[in-house]
């Protein structure tokens, strides 16, 4: 229990953290993204643009760490089978796992469905197994399974966080180093890492840790020095809901532009000039707002259709979702997107957005920015592009 408070506490600074960082990378990538856009090949000083941006998708990519381990990143889940994203990600874990070490699976081939955000269960299986890899330094084997598994009230008892039921069960183990008690009981904290400065963040496990619980999860360790380490982690079956395809890459790669009008309201000066930029350089005319009474005025004073409603969620004077519901008011026809640098626990706690609200996590890029609107726009209509997974952002 102690331990559980403990991870909670940092849990809370570190999505603060993460949040503070959200618009300022929005800021500073999608400035980048647009200068290179625009820019020849050949220009000399492309080169250190690049840098920065591959700078700044590291940061975005730390964010998001921070913000899987408070639990508080926007999860996309589907009812999936986890075999079938295990064998998609053989080939490129024989790859980072090297020559050394033998990597084997076990699956059930009558495996029950989960519903969880695919790209977050590639990222727990991708930071366990390049844990297990470094506890390998001389090779070694590595073993994924999945299991169906009913959890009952015994067990429940000894682990007080578990609900009995029945349970999607998926172990990576490995034959390495193992790990002593002192260790064990430290392993999902932020930045704890046993491995030399500069081998690691030490946020590959507590990641690991923020998506499971997040996802409704449990994850258990058993290591022992010299043998090996198990992970298992028990995600809830997914009952009466038909398993979802993968979206069709042809459909994120149908034409962004567009002629509609769009209005923006958000309250950060750069941000909205730049949203202004990239969704005129795509035809849309913008309108622009820095507050909620703002655009309502402007919206009265505009004599033409509004088709879509982008505005920030947490703004001063009016919410963006105060906002939309007074907006709709005059204008029923207009379709919302909502964006924001806050993490979707802060939205829910003040009542924000609604189950299939259509939202944009800050930091996004401008192509996201682009293919998230005019989904928005087509939602309804004949041939509407399908929704592309979070792990685009």
């Amino acid at each position: 229990m102690r331990q559980s408070q403990k991870l909670e506490a940092v849990g809370q600074l570190a999505g603060g953290v993460a949040h503070d960082f959200n618009n300022l990378l929005t800021i500073i990538n999608g400035r980048c993204q647009l200068a290179l856009a625009r820019m020849p090949p050949a220009d000399p000083a492309r080169k250190e643009l690049e840098i920065v941006l591959q700078t700044g998708e590291r940061a975005v990519s730390l964010t998001r760490q921070l913000l899987a381990f408070s639990r508080k990143q926007m999860l996309d889940p589907k009812v999936l089978n986890l075999n079938d994203l295990v064998q998609h990600l053989q080939q490129m874990l024989v790859r980072l796992l090297g020559e050394d070490v033998e990597l084997r699976t076990k699956l059930a081939p009558d495996l029950w469905a989960a519903k969880v955000d695919p790209s977050q269960v590639d990222q727990i299986v991708m930071n366990l197994a390049v844990n297990a890899r470094d506890a390998m330094p001389h090779g070694g084997g590595l073993v994924i399974e999945t299991q169906n598994t009913v959890l009952d009230e015994a067990y429940a008892s000894k682990h007080p966080a578990v609900k009995p039921g029945e349970y999607v069960m998926l172990s990576v183990s490995d034959t390495g180093c193992g790990m002593d008690e002192e260790t064990k009981a430290r392993i999902f904290e932020p930045f704890f890492t046993t491995k030399e400065m500069g081998r690691g963040t030490g946020l590959g496990l507590s990641t690991v840790y923020g998506i499971v619980k997040q996802s409704s999860g449990h994850i258990w360790v058993y290591s022992v020095p010299g043998q090996g380490t198990v992970f298992k982690i028990y995600l809830p079956r997914a009952r009466g809901e038909k398993v979802e395809a993968e979206s069709s890459e042809e459909a994120r790669l149908k034409s962004v532009a567009g002629a509609e009008t769009i209005m923006v309201v958000e309250d950060e000066d750069e941000i909205r000039e730049l949203l202004n930029q990239v969704l005129a350089s795509h035809g849309y005319k913008v309108l622009l707002a820095e507050n909620g009474l703002k655009a309502l005025d402007l919206a009265a004073a505009h004599s033409g259709e509004i088709h879509l409603l982008l505005a920030d969620v947490v703004m001063p004077k009016l919410s963006g979702r105060e906002l939309a519901d007074r907006f709709m008011l005059t204008r029923p026809g207009t379709r919302l997107l909502f964006m924001s640098g806050f993490t979707d626990d802060a939205l829910a706690n003040r009542g924000v957005l609604g189950e299939d609200a259509a939202f944009l996590e800050k930091p996004f890029s401008i192509d996201l920015l682009a293919l998230k609107v005019r989904q928005v726009l087509d939602a309804g209509k004949p041939d509407a592009p399908q929704e592309p997974p979070s792990s685009a952002t």
